[in-house]
């Protein structure tokens, strides 16, 4: 009976356990570098590892490079090559943060709720601090996430030369989107 009866807790603390923690392979980073010179510089992956662990608001992303997808092969070439995202050398880029105002969602009530997120983005070898509003939707038993930032490449010693002769915003904007 003892034996049973702590199967059974167990089994129900691992079940808790994993409905706290959502992963999807599927998430979406947009990535726009557009000036007013070169409308091009857009691209997107819809092969993104994301993570969001409902109890303690850790948030997480994994990203590879080269599977960016741009309209124009050629500008795919460039911004994989050693002048650019170098992404034989820098594969991954990262995410690793936290939702700071978590109170703020209820994972078990439909609707959409605006919540801080902070964490640290590495890319091409560098590891900066970035913030930014995303909002969550809950709705049913899925729960969708997007935010919106922009990051300055300069930071991340990216330096090609399209981006000095600003063909290349020098601050792009990227979008992240995941449904878990």
């Amino acid at each position: 009976m003892k034996k049973t009866i702590l199967s059974l807790l167990i089994a129900m603390i691992t079940m808790v356990s994993i409905a706290q923690k959502k992963t999807t392979t599927s998430a979406i980073i947009s990535f726009d570098a557009t000036t007013t010179l070169d409308a091009l510089p857009k691209a997107e992956n819809t092969t993104v590892v994301a993570a969001l662990d409902t109890k303690s608001g850790d948030v997480q992303f994994e990203v590879t490079i080269k599977n960016f997808s741009f309209s124009n092969p050629r500008m795919q070439d460039h911004f994989n090559s050693k002048n650019w995202m170098d992404s034989d050398q820098f594969p991954i880029s990262t995410f690793k943060g936290k939702i700071t105002d978590l109170k703020a969602v209820n994972f078990s009530k439909n609707g959409i709720y605006t919540v801080d997120v902070e964490g640290e983005l590495s890319l091409h070898g560098a590891t900066k601090k970035i913030s930014s509003k995303a909002t969550i939707e809950v709705e049913k038993d899925k729960i969708k996430c997007k935010t919106d930032f922009s990051i300055n490449l300069d930071d991340y010693q990216i330096s090609a030369g399209p981006i000095i002769s600003g063909k290349v915003s020098k601050e792009p904007k990227i979008t992240v989107s995941a449904e878990f």
